[in-house]
């Protein structure tokens, strides 16, 4: 039986890391952490797990075995607080509603 992750998603956001970009109307789903081929979680904010081997460095330890992909969560991942990256969430935000102004139509000949 497969355990359940914990998931630091909350609403498309992540509330816990302060910098940390929403994913709110951008069409991009906030993904679930996943377990890699090492048996690591990876995307549940911890940054720590047993069978990690940053947890069990050695010398013998190849720093090529962190390599790929399976490093890096597609969400939930520090790079998503770079500017660039927190730019590409902006220009993917589609406004919840069109433009309002309380008192003003802005439409008003334009036809």
């Amino acid at each position: 039986m497969k355990k359940k992750l914990d998931n630091p998603i909350l609403s498309d956001t992540q509330p816990h890391q302060i910098n940390a970009p929403s994913f709110k109307n951008t069409g991009i789903q906030p993904e679930a952490p996943f377990v890699n081929d090492y048996g690591v979680v990876i995307g549940d904010s911890k940054y720590a797990s047993d069978n990690s081997p940053l947890e069990n460095w050695s010398e013998d330890t190849d720093p090529e075995i962190m390599a790929g992909d399976e490093w890096v969560h597609p969400t939930n991942d520090i790079g998503w607080n770079s500017t660039e990256n927190r730019e590409l969430l902006e220009a993917k935000r589609n406004p919840e509603a069109p433009f309002f102004h309380p008192d003003k139509d802005v439409s008003i000949e334009t036809d």
